[in-house]
């Protein structure tokens, strides 16, 4: 039979007397007694501490876990940085524990001086016997020559240092057998390690963080050697299921997740010009689309036309002659329990003009409000769900709504969409919608779009998107590039924001690009979409 120790928690005192009140006169409380009291009282150790620990001569049980703790005995005569990497990295939860204690420079000097003088004796006597001279003894005798010309000019410095590794299984089968892994591992590493045996409680105490090492089992270390058992650590993000985005440089393993398995599929990308956002963005989209995705992209400068071409994908071309067009002013036939879609498509319709006027004051806002319900209204659109299948307004309509209207405000306000509807910019965004997202990957282009311009156009193509996205469940990515033309926009930043949060209900990955973080951390929108 096993030796065996149980230390149970001492949990049975008798409870103290019900205490009494203390007259203001009465002495104090002598320390001795005051130390009595204490033992009657709960600590935070009781809680925290298991019902028993069995310690045998080779592992620990506490509770249902096993625990074996090895020592490192012996170490390779050279090792390169990171050598302890597959021990860090192994694939079973390990603890390690490194100590380190520095050591007199003086004292290692005399050893070192005499343990020299002992090799050179020995050296001697075999030349002097003509003997061979033992290669180990030649290669101990180098070495220590190096170290103590390094000591003397203060290059190095002379450490002791611990390496201790606990395991942990849920059987002693189990345990047995990650510890042979473990072994084998360090072994391959020219790594001596053995068992703690007779000394598992205190091998096991070594490896907790408290910073106490009660087995003492040194070896002697110069700062360069010493360095190169730091611990660097890289952590893994390798999937079963997914999409490849690169390698770790750090251990090479491959960084290969699925975005939709997340609590959320969004993502934000931010570098400088030039560093491979686009081309990050364009491998994803495309490994995606291979995984049966839907990619809807909106893209400020043509970059996806290629790619799009190349899928057999369709490209939407946006400007003054390209006969795409998109009526701000859509509902998206989609009527969900306790929502008001005409209500919602006015509050959408607010932040784009908003965007096209610039700030309004509240006497403009309700001059707005009215317009635009009247405007609906023009169409026999209410907001019964039944009459929002009619043909829905135009800015055309809204305008005349505005000189409807016998308000100085409402008057202003015609005159700032003037320019939409009989000016400059007549035909962009007041005719009916000939767009039907149909393909699976779909590239909205805004290249010839004047640039005042792109801000409103980015906007009505990402409600139009947003609409449509609403209808039809299915696993899609929406690609935002140079997102900073909306976020210079509260209110347009508020809806992207809106849909960052509402996109997981949808099967929606929202992935927005720009170049300087600032875009998003200056504002608290911005800042919600990263967090």
């Amino acid at each position: 039979m096993p030796n065996q120790i149980s230390v149970q928690n001492n949990s049975s005192a008798q409870p103290l007397a019900e205490p009494q009140p203390v007259p203001a006169t009465a002495t104090p409380i002598p320390k001795a007694d005051a130390q009595i009291l204490g033992k009657g009282i709960t600590s935070v150790k009781d809680i925290i501490a298991p019902s028993a620990i069995e310690v045998d001569f080779n592992h620990i049980k506490i509770t249902n876990t096993f625990f074996r703790t090895l020592f490192v005995a012996g170490y390779p005569r050279f090792v390169a940085a990171n050598w302890l990497s597959p021990l860090i990295n192994f694939d079973r939860s390990l603890q390690i524990s490194m100590f380190i204690y520095p050591v007199e420079g003086k004292s290692v000097l005399d050893d070192l001086r005499r343990k020299i003088a002992e090799m050179e004796a020995e050296t001697a006597s075999d030349i002097q016997r003509g003997r061979v001279v033992d290669p180990a003894v030649q290669a101990k005798l180098e070495d220590a020559y190096s170290l103590q010309e390094q000591l003397v000019k203060g290059i190095e410095r002379f450490f002791q240092f611990s390496l201790y590794v606990t395991i942990s299984a849920t059987s002693v089968e189990e345990l047995d057998q990650i510890s042979r892994q473990v072994t084998s591992t360090l072994g391959s590493l020219l790594i001596v390690s053995k068992s703690a045996s007779l000394q598992m409680e205190d091998a096991f105490k070594s490896t907790l963080p408290t910073c106490t090492d009660l087995l003492m089992i040194t070896r002697n270390m110069d700062t360069t050697s010493l360095a190169t058992t730091f611990p660097f650590t890289s952590s893994e993000l390798t999937a079963n299921e997914g999409i490849l985005y690169g390698i770790n440089e750090h251990n090479g393993s491959l960084i290969i997740f699925d975005r939709f398995t997340l609590e959320n599929a969004n993502s934000v990308i931010f570098a400088k010009a030039g560093a491979g956002k686009s081309y990050l963005v364009k491998l994803e989209a495309l490994r995606y689309l291979l995984f049966g995705a839907e990619i809807i992209v909106i893209d400020p400068e043509s970059e996806y036309k290629i790619l799009a071409q190349a899928v057999g994908g369709e490209f939407i071309n946006f400007g003054f002659n390209s006969p795409h067009r998109i009526n701000p002013f859509d509902l998206s036939m989609l009527f969900e329990e306790g929502e008001n879609e005409l209500g919602n498509k006015i509050l959408s319709l607010h932040t784009l003009f908003k965007i096209i006027m610039g700030n309004l004051n509240p006497s403009e806002e309700a001059a707005l409000d009215r317009a635009l319900v009247m405007a609906y209204k023009m169409k026999g659109i209410t907001p019964d769900p039944d009459t929002q299948k009619n043909e829905p307004p135009l800015m055309e309509d809204l305008y005349k709504a505005f000189l409807g209207m016998e308000e100085p405000d409402a008057k202003a306000l015609a005159q700032r969409i003037e320019k939409f509807v009989k000016g400059s910019f007549v035909g962009i965004f007041d005719r009916p919608s000939n767009v039907d997202i149909q393909n699976k990957f779909t590239v909205f282009s805004l290249r010839d779009v004047e640039e005042t311009l792109r801000p409103i156009a980015m906007y009505i193509i990402l409600d139009y998107v947003w609409t449509k996205i609403r209808r039809d469940l299915k696993k899609r990515l929406l690609v935002v590039d140079e997102a900073w033309y909306l976020m210079r926009y509260p209110d347009a930043a508020h809806f992207l924001h809106g849909i960052a949060k509402r996109a997981r209900k949808y099967y929606l990955g929202l992935s927005t690009i720009t170049q300087d973080v600032e875009d998003f951390l200056s504002i608290d929108q911005g800042k919600a979409i990263i967090t």
